[in-house]
């Protein structure tokens, strides 16, 4: 019978210096089968009764996510014991197990406080004593109009090049996930109105860098520089929630649909390559 826990360090060896696969993919992977040795409830670590076990213990122990990742792990090190040939057969392959994994619903933002995150940006325009604070003001109240209107990605926002930003027409080009591109058309003429004087305040910069939202350093906007702001508002606003950019995309994507709005066309908007990702929206009305 084979030593496990020498196959264990001569697989973690593999999965560091021929798959080259990160310092924390091979950490996660070595406490899983540490842990796998430690709970097989047999020496015989190729008998089904073993395995099962096993299984039965992270089903017990752990939250179907993070027992599903487990077994995730040990599989992946038997299939590398029969790719090997160390072992003769591969008794996991023989073990079905499924894991319901409880639905998390999208967290979107009242209504009532993303009227008053709107309303602190736009305050901050009046409280500013100088030409650049006001610019900074207007930048801010484009990215929360935008966010909102649109559902965007923080990283599609924060991307967006100027040429993908047509204020004439109203149209916004994104190059979404998997490099997937959408045409989105903005109608909100408050929105327009605050884009067109972002850009106006900032068009000298825009032209210079390429990239629509611009940072106090002259270069393309961060995501974390997005997330800094909606959590400066809303201290201003007095909210005590914690909301993030993708708050802004649930949002949007849950108002549409309380506006009867065909899924089909939210699924464009929010750049979902499957309508069953668009869904969970849906389910999330239903539920509650």
């Amino acid at each position: 019978m084979l030593e496990l826990d020498k196959e264990i360090k001569k697989y973690l060896d593999y999965c560091k210096y021929q798959k080259k696969l990160s310092a924390k993919t091979v950490k996660a992977y070595s406490i899983d089968l540490l842990q796998f040795l430690r709970n097989l409830t047999t020496t015989d670590y190729m008998s089904k009764s073993g395995l099962t076990g096993y299984i039965t213990y992270i089903h017990k122990t752990f939250s179907p996510k993070t027992a599903k990742r487990k077994l995730a792990s040990v599989k992946a090190f038997y299939n590398h014991l029969e790719f090997e040939e160390t072992i003769a057969y591969n008794p996991v392959k023989k073990i079905k197990t499924k894991f319901r994994e409880p639905q998390t619903l999208p967290r979107t933002i009242p209504l009532k406080d993303i009227e008053r995150i709107l309303a602190a940006a736009y305050m901050s325009v009046d409280h500013t004593k100088n030409v650049s604070g006001t610019k900074v003001a207007q930048r801010n109240i484009a990215i929360i109009e935008l966010l909102f209107a649109t559902g965007l990605r923080v990283s599609e926002l924060c991307s967006l090049k100027a040429e993908d930003v047509n204020l004439d027409d109203g149209s916004i080009r994104i190059m979404g996930k998997g490099s997937k591109e959408r045409i989105l058309q903005i109608g909100n003429l408050e929105v327009l109105t605050a884009l067109r004087q972002y850009k106006d305040a900032y068009l000298p910069l825009i032209n210079e860098t390429g990239f629509f939202f611009i940072n106090r350093l002259r270069l393309r906007l961060a995501e974390q520089s997005v997330r800094l702001l909606i959590r400066s508002l809303c201290n201003q606003a007095g909210i005590s929630l914690h909301i993030t950019p993708h708050m802004f995309r649930h949002s949007f994507a849950t108002l549409l649909l309380e506006e009867d709005v065909d899924i089909r066309y939210i699924q464009h908007m929010l750049g979902h390559s499957s309508i069953q990702t668009t869904q969970i929206y849906y389910d999330k009305q239903v539920f509650m």
